[in-house]
Protein backbone atom coordinates (compact mmCIF):
# COMPACT_ATOMS: atom_id res chain seq x y z
CA UNK A 1 0.00 0.00 0.00
CA UNK A 2 2.60 1.88 0.87
CA UNK A 3 4.68 1.48 -2.40
CA UNK A 4 1.42 2.12 -4.66
CA UNK A 5 0.76 5.29 -2.82
CA UNK A 6 4.35 6.76 -2.07
CA UNK A 7 6.53 5.25 -4.06
CA UNK A 8 5.23 4.27 -7.26
CA UNK A 9 3.76 7.63 -8.51
CA UNK A 10 7.53 9.02 -7.41
CA UNK A 11 8.81 6.35 -9.68
CA UNK A 12 6.32 6.70 -12.68
CA UNK A 13 6.91 10.23 -13.17
CA UNK A 14 10.41 9.33 -14.17
CA UNK A 15 11.63 8.11 -17.64
CA UNK A 16 11.02 4.28 -16.84
CA UNK A 17 14.59 3.39 -17.69
CA UNK A 18 15.98 6.38 -15.82
CA UNK A 19 13.93 5.23 -12.96
CA UNK A 20 15.26 1.87 -12.60
CA UNK A 21 18.81 2.41 -13.05
CA UNK A 22 18.50 4.90 -9.82
CA UNK A 23 16.63 1.97 -8.16
CA UNK A 24 19.19 -0.41 -9.16
CA UNK A 25 21.91 2.30 -7.89
CA UNK A 26 20.48 2.79 -4.72
CA UNK A 27 20.02 -1.01 -4.08
CA UNK A 28 23.99 -1.17 -4.79
CA UNK A 29 24.78 0.88 -2.20
CA UNK A 30 22.71 -0.54 0.32
CA UNK A 31 23.61 -3.68 -0.19
CA UNK A 32 27.14 -3.05 1.06
CA UNK A 33 25.15 -1.74 4.52
CA UNK A 34 25.81 -3.81 7.83
CA UNK A 35 21.36 -4.36 7.94
CA UNK A 36 21.95 -6.70 4.84
CA UNK A 37 24.83 -9.34 6.49
CA UNK A 38 22.68 -11.16 8.90
CA UNK A 39 19.34 -10.96 6.45
CA UNK A 40 18.17 -14.24 5.55
CA UNK A 41 15.91 -15.15 2.39
CA UNK A 42 12.27 -16.05 2.87
CA UNK A 43 12.33 -19.64 3.35
CA UNK A 44 9.76 -22.42 4.87
CA UNK A 45 10.43 -26.38 4.73
CA UNK A 46 7.48 -26.27 2.47
CA UNK A 47 8.87 -24.31 0.13
CA UNK A 48 12.53 -25.06 0.12
CA UNK A 49 13.42 -27.84 -2.48
CA UNK A 50 16.81 -28.99 -4.90
CA UNK A 51 16.53 -29.19 -8.41
CA UNK A 52 19.31 -29.18 -10.58
CA UNK A 53 21.75 -30.22 -7.42
CA UNK A 54 21.19 -26.63 -5.81
CA UNK A 55 18.66 -26.10 -3.32
CA UNK A 56 16.40 -22.97 -3.16
CA UNK A 57 14.92 -21.72 -0.29
CA UNK A 58 11.68 -21.14 -1.99
CA UNK A 59 10.71 -20.92 -5.57
CA UNK A 60 10.47 -17.88 -6.58
CA UNK A 61 13.55 -15.98 -8.36
CA UNK A 62 14.34 -12.70 -9.63
CA UNK A 63 14.19 -12.60 -13.62
CA UNK A 64 17.03 -11.56 -15.73
CA UNK A 65 16.19 -8.15 -17.05
CA UNK A 66 16.08 -6.37 -13.82
CA UNK A 67 19.97 -6.87 -12.18
CA UNK A 68 21.49 -6.87 -15.47
CA UNK A 69 25.40 -5.91 -14.43
CA UNK A 70 24.99 -7.74 -11.05
CA UNK A 71 24.82 -5.12 -9.29
CA UNK A 72 22.61 -5.40 -6.37
CA UNK A 73 22.53 -9.55 -5.60
CA UNK A 74 22.49 -9.30 -2.13
CA UNK A 75 19.98 -7.01 -2.26
CA UNK A 76 17.53 -9.36 -3.44
CA UNK A 77 17.10 -12.44 -1.16
CA UNK A 78 16.09 -9.72 1.47
CA UNK A 79 12.88 -8.79 -0.57
CA UNK A 80 12.13 -12.44 -0.33
CA UNK A 81 13.93 -14.25 -3.28
CA UNK A 82 14.77 -17.53 -3.45
CA UNK A 83 17.52 -16.92 -6.05
CA UNK A 84 18.42 -14.62 -8.45
CA UNK A 85 18.98 -14.47 -11.89
CA UNK A 86 21.55 -11.18 -13.29
CA UNK A 87 22.10 -10.58 -16.88
CA UNK A 88 21.38 -10.80 -19.85
CA UNK A 89 25.53 -10.48 -20.09
CA UNK A 90 27.33 -10.15 -23.51
CA UNK A 91 30.91 -11.13 -23.70
CA UNK A 92 31.89 -7.40 -24.94
CA UNK A 93 30.21 -4.00 -23.69
CA UNK A 94 27.98 -2.68 -25.84
CA UNK A 95 25.61 -0.04 -24.82
CA UNK A 96 22.51 -1.80 -26.01
CA UNK A 97 19.48 -0.03 -28.57
CA UNK A 98 19.07 3.96 -28.74
CA UNK A 99 17.20 5.63 -26.25
CA UNK A 100 13.98 5.70 -25.50
CA UNK A 101 13.63 2.37 -24.79
CA UNK A 102 11.69 1.36 -22.09
CA UNK A 103 7.92 1.99 -21.58
CA UNK A 104 5.20 1.07 -19.22
CA UNK A 105 1.92 0.10 -20.46
CA UNK A 106 0.10 0.83 -17.17
CA UNK A 107 -3.27 0.20 -18.67
CA UNK A 108 -2.02 -3.49 -19.32
CA UNK A 109 0.06 -4.13 -16.21
CA UNK A 110 2.90 -4.53 -18.68
CA UNK A 111 6.56 -3.27 -19.39
CA UNK A 112 7.69 -3.10 -23.48
CA UNK A 113 11.91 -3.01 -24.09
CA UNK A 114 13.88 -3.09 -26.82
CA UNK A 115 16.83 -2.85 -24.74
CA UNK A 116 18.81 -4.76 -26.88
CA UNK A 117 21.49 -6.38 -24.39
CA UNK A 118 22.91 -3.27 -22.86
CA UNK A 119 25.71 -4.83 -20.87
CA UNK A 120 28.85 -3.63 -18.66
CA UNK A 121 30.45 -7.15 -20.44
CA UNK A 122 31.29 -10.26 -19.06
CA UNK A 123 34.87 -9.15 -17.93
CA UNK A 124 33.94 -6.19 -15.97
CA UNK A 125 30.55 -8.36 -14.25
CA UNK A 126 32.37 -11.78 -13.81
CA UNK A 127 35.08 -9.17 -11.92
CA UNK A 128 32.27 -7.99 -9.82
CA UNK A 129 31.24 -11.43 -8.81
CA UNK A 130 34.21 -12.59 -7.89
CA UNK A 131 34.65 -9.68 -5.15
CA UNK A 132 30.90 -10.76 -4.13
CA UNK A 133 32.00 -14.00 -3.96
CA UNK A 134 35.31 -13.15 -1.76
CA UNK A 135 33.27 -11.27 0.45
CA UNK A 136 31.33 -14.05 1.82
CA UNK A 137 28.90 -16.81 0.81
CA UNK A 138 25.84 -15.65 -1.23
CA UNK A 139 22.33 -17.35 0.91
CA UNK A 140 20.49 -17.95 -2.75
CA UNK A 141 21.85 -19.45 -6.05
CA UNK A 142 22.93 -17.00 -8.40
CA UNK A 143 22.41 -17.78 -11.97
CA UNK A 144 23.97 -15.92 -14.87
CA UNK A 145 22.51 -15.36 -18.32
CA UNK A 146 24.55 -14.83 -21.25
CA UNK A 147 23.64 -13.63 -24.73
CA UNK A 148 25.23 -12.86 -28.16
CA UNK A 149 27.57 -9.32 -28.70
CA UNK A 150 25.32 -7.54 -30.86
CA UNK A 151 28.18 -6.85 -33.34
CA UNK A 152 29.84 -10.35 -33.78
CA UNK A 153 28.58 -12.06 -36.44
CA UNK A 154 28.90 -15.20 -38.32
CA UNK A 155 28.32 -19.27 -36.49
CA UNK A 156 31.72 -19.43 -35.37
CA UNK A 157 32.42 -15.89 -34.19
CA UNK A 158 28.65 -16.14 -32.46
CA UNK A 159 29.99 -19.60 -31.11
CA UNK A 160 33.04 -18.45 -29.29
CA UNK A 161 31.23 -14.99 -28.37
CA UNK A 162 28.84 -17.43 -25.93
CA UNK A 163 32.12 -19.64 -25.28
CA UNK A 164 33.95 -16.50 -24.18
CA UNK A 165 30.51 -15.49 -21.69
CA UNK A 166 30.38 -18.77 -20.22
CA UNK A 167 34.43 -18.93 -19.65
CA UNK A 168 34.43 -15.68 -17.89
CA UNK A 169 31.25 -16.10 -15.55
CA UNK A 170 30.31 -19.69 -14.92
CA UNK A 171 32.61 -19.80 -12.26
CA UNK A 172 30.74 -17.39 -9.84
CA UNK A 173 27.75 -18.71 -11.20
CA UNK A 174 25.17 -21.27 -9.72
CA UNK A 175 24.18 -22.32 -13.00
CA UNK A 176 24.06 -20.76 -16.16
CA UNK A 177 20.95 -19.43 -18.36
CA UNK A 178 21.76 -19.07 -22.39
CA UNK A 179 19.46 -16.56 -23.94
CA UNK A 180 19.05 -17.42 -27.66
CA UNK A 181 14.95 -15.76 -27.44
CA UNK A 182 15.47 -11.93 -26.88
CA UNK A 183 13.23 -10.27 -30.03
CA UNK A 184 15.50 -7.11 -29.71
CA UNK A 185 18.82 -8.36 -30.91
CA UNK A 186 19.27 -8.90 -34.51
CA UNK A 187 19.36 -12.49 -35.62
CA UNK A 188 19.30 -13.89 -32.21
CA UNK A 189 15.78 -15.97 -32.35
CA UNK A 190 17.60 -18.01 -35.24
CA UNK A 191 19.39 -19.64 -32.70
CA UNK A 192 16.46 -21.18 -31.43
CA UNK A 193 16.30 -23.04 -34.66
CA UNK A 194 17.28 -27.21 -34.07
CA UNK A 195 20.56 -27.27 -35.51
CA UNK A 196 22.01 -24.07 -34.62
CA UNK A 197 20.65 -24.25 -30.74
CA UNK A 198 22.07 -28.02 -31.08
CA UNK A 199 25.76 -26.71 -32.23
CA UNK A 200 25.12 -23.91 -29.50
CA UNK A 201 24.54 -26.13 -26.29
CA UNK A 202 26.87 -28.43 -27.34
CA UNK A 203 29.54 -26.08 -27.43
CA UNK A 204 29.09 -24.87 -24.35
CA UNK A 205 28.20 -28.87 -22.69
CA UNK A 206 31.77 -29.27 -23.47
CA UNK A 207 33.15 -25.98 -22.39
CA UNK A 208 31.53 -26.96 -19.03
CA UNK A 209 32.99 -30.62 -18.99
CA UNK A 210 36.17 -29.11 -20.10
CA UNK A 211 36.28 -26.27 -16.83
CA UNK A 212 34.97 -28.44 -14.37
CA UNK A 213 37.29 -31.24 -15.35
CA UNK A 214 39.92 -28.72 -14.54
CA UNK A 215 38.70 -27.34 -11.26
CA UNK A 216 38.20 -30.28 -9.91
CA UNK A 217 34.42 -30.29 -9.79
CA UNK A 218 31.06 -31.31 -11.24
CA UNK A 219 29.84 -29.06 -14.46
CA UNK A 220 27.94 -26.28 -13.84
CA UNK A 221 24.11 -27.10 -14.70
CA UNK A 222 23.35 -25.33 -17.75
CA UNK A 223 19.48 -23.99 -18.54
CA UNK A 224 18.18 -22.58 -22.17
CA UNK A 225 15.81 -19.29 -21.98
CA UNK A 226 13.19 -19.92 -25.09
CA UNK A 227 10.68 -17.84 -26.67
CA UNK A 228 6.77 -17.45 -26.29
CA UNK A 229 6.50 -17.26 -29.44
CA UNK A 230 7.23 -20.29 -31.23
CA UNK A 231 5.13 -23.00 -32.69
CA UNK A 232 4.30 -26.39 -31.06
CA UNK A 233 6.57 -28.49 -33.42
CA UNK A 234 9.62 -25.33 -32.65
CA UNK A 235 9.19 -26.30 -28.83
CA UNK A 236 9.60 -30.15 -29.74
CA UNK A 237 12.71 -29.17 -31.24
CA UNK A 238 14.29 -27.34 -28.29
CA UNK A 239 12.91 -30.27 -26.18
CA UNK A 240 14.32 -33.10 -28.39
CA UNK A 241 17.40 -31.21 -28.13
CA UNK A 242 17.45 -30.61 -24.43
CA UNK A 243 17.26 -33.78 -23.81
CA UNK A 244 19.81 -35.08 -26.33
CA UNK A 245 22.76 -32.49 -25.13
CA UNK A 246 21.79 -33.32 -21.38
CA UNK A 247 20.91 -30.02 -20.27
CA UNK A 248 19.89 -29.10 -16.77
CA UNK A 249 16.42 -27.25 -17.54
CA UNK A 250 14.54 -24.71 -19.89
CA UNK A 251 13.67 -21.12 -18.60
CA UNK A 252 10.69 -20.57 -20.51
CA UNK A 253 9.38 -17.78 -21.60
CA UNK A 254 11.32 -14.40 -22.71
CA UNK A 255 9.53 -11.07 -23.88
CA UNK A 256 6.58 -11.19 -26.76
CA UNK A 257 6.18 -9.54 -29.60
CA UNK A 258 3.11 -10.65 -30.39
CA UNK A 259 0.10 -8.01 -30.25
CA UNK A 260 -3.11 -9.55 -29.76
CA UNK A 261 -6.19 -8.14 -28.21
CA UNK A 262 -5.82 -4.99 -26.52
CA UNK A 263 -2.48 -4.90 -26.78
CA UNK A 264 -3.06 -4.53 -31.08
CA UNK A 265 -3.03 -0.94 -30.35
CA UNK A 266 0.21 -0.99 -29.25
CA UNK A 267 2.50 0.52 -31.51
CA UNK A 268 5.72 0.69 -30.46
CA UNK A 269 8.73 -1.86 -31.41
CA UNK A 270 9.97 -4.44 -28.68
CA UNK A 271 9.35 -7.06 -26.40
CA UNK A 272 6.60 -7.09 -24.03
CA UNK A 273 6.37 -8.10 -20.81
CA UNK A 274 3.78 -8.51 -17.96
CA UNK A 275 0.18 -9.89 -17.73
CA UNK A 276 -0.20 -9.93 -21.18
CA UNK A 277 1.97 -12.43 -21.79
CA UNK A 278 0.34 -14.39 -18.54
CA UNK A 279 -1.45 -17.26 -20.62
CA UNK A 280 0.59 -17.75 -23.48
CA UNK A 281 3.69 -18.46 -20.80
CA UNK A 282 1.52 -20.77 -18.76
CA UNK A 283 0.67 -22.50 -22.10
CA UNK A 284 4.68 -22.69 -22.72
CA UNK A 285 5.25 -24.37 -19.71
CA UNK A 286 2.28 -26.99 -19.89
CA UNK A 287 3.41 -28.06 -23.52
CA UNK A 288 7.12 -28.59 -22.18
CA UNK A 289 6.37 -30.21 -18.94
CA UNK A 290 4.21 -32.67 -21.06
CA UNK A 291 6.54 -33.27 -23.96
CA UNK A 292 9.51 -33.66 -21.33
CA UNK A 293 7.17 -36.12 -19.43
CA UNK A 294 8.22 -33.92 -16.74
CA UNK A 295 12.27 -35.20 -16.71
CA UNK A 296 13.89 -31.79 -16.92
CA UNK A 297 13.32 -28.96 -14.65
CA UNK A 298 11.06 -25.88 -16.02
CA UNK A 299 11.81 -21.95 -14.75
CA UNK A 300 8.24 -20.42 -15.35
CA UNK A 301 8.39 -16.67 -15.94
CA UNK A 302 5.67 -14.21 -17.77
CA UNK A 303 3.17 -12.54 -16.11
CA UNK A 304 2.97 -13.64 -13.17
CA UNK A 305 1.81 -11.14 -10.47
CA UNK A 306 0.57 -12.83 -7.40
CA UNK A 307 0.09 -16.22 -5.26
CA UNK A 308 -2.38 -17.78 -7.23
CA UNK A 309 -0.34 -16.73 -10.64
CA UNK A 310 2.67 -18.54 -8.89
CA UNK A 311 0.47 -21.39 -8.56
CA UNK A 312 -1.15 -22.38 -11.34
CA UNK A 313 2.08 -22.05 -13.65
CA UNK A 314 3.55 -24.52 -11.23
CA UNK A 315 0.61 -26.96 -11.43
CA UNK A 316 1.24 -26.01 -15.29
CA UNK A 317 4.90 -27.54 -14.58
CA UNK A 318 7.42 -25.28 -13.82
CA UNK A 319 9.71 -26.38 -10.59
CA UNK A 320 10.51 -22.33 -10.32
CA UNK A 321 9.10 -19.25 -11.08
CA UNK A 322 10.42 -15.39 -12.08
CA UNK A 323 9.06 -12.05 -11.86
CA UNK A 324 10.23 -8.57 -12.85
CA UNK A 325 7.71 -6.65 -14.49
CA UNK A 326 4.99 -7.25 -11.40
CA UNK A 327 7.44 -5.60 -9.19
CA UNK A 328 7.54 -2.85 -11.08
CA UNK A 329 4.12 -2.19 -10.28
CA UNK A 330 3.67 -4.04 -7.49
CA UNK A 331 6.43 -2.97 -5.17
CA UNK A 332 9.73 -4.75 -3.81
CA UNK A 333 8.13 -7.46 -1.49
CA UNK A 334 6.21 -8.89 -4.24
CA UNK A 335 8.14 -12.21 -3.74
CA UNK A 336 7.86 -12.20 -0.14
CA UNK A 337 4.52 -11.93 -0.68
CA UNK A 338 3.87 -14.62 -3.13
CA UNK A 339 5.63 -17.31 -0.84
CA UNK A 340 3.57 -16.28 2.02
CA UNK A 341 0.50 -16.59 -0.23
CA UNK A 342 2.16 -20.10 -1.67
CA UNK A 343 1.80 -21.43 2.14
CA UNK A 344 -1.87 -20.16 2.32
CA UNK A 345 -2.79 -21.89 -0.76
CA UNK A 346 -0.82 -25.13 0.03
CA UNK A 347 -2.83 -25.51 3.27
CA UNK A 348 -5.91 -24.81 1.67
CA UNK A 349 -5.45 -27.93 -0.90
CA UNK A 350 -4.03 -29.94 1.30
CA UNK A 351 -0.50 -30.24 0.16
CA UNK A 352 2.73 -31.04 2.21
CA UNK A 353 5.59 -29.68 0.20
CA UNK A 354 5.29 -27.45 -2.73
CA UNK A 355 7.01 -30.13 -4.91
CA UNK A 356 3.64 -32.12 -5.00
CA UNK A 357 2.00 -29.23 -7.01
CA UNK A 358 4.44 -29.13 -10.14
CA UNK A 359 2.41 -30.55 -13.24
CA UNK A 360 -0.83 -31.76 -11.33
Amino acid sequence: MIYRRAVRPVLFSQDAETAHERTIALLASASNLPLHAGRSPFTHTKLASSIAGLKFPNPVGLAAGCDKNARAVRAWPHFGFGFVEVGTVTAQPQPGNPKPRVFRLVEHAALLNRLGFNSEGAEIVAKRLANLRRQRPLSVPLAVNIGKTKLVTGDDAILDDYRTSYRRLSRFADFVIVNVSSPNTPGLRQWQEKEKLGVLLRTLMEEARSLAAKRGVAPIPLFVKISPDMTDADMADIVEVALEVGLAGIVATNTTIAREGAMAAVEQTGGVSGAPLRERATEVIRFLHRATEGKLPLIGVGGIASAEDAYARMRAGASLIQLYTAMVYEGPFLARHINAGLLRLMQRDGVAHISEIVGR
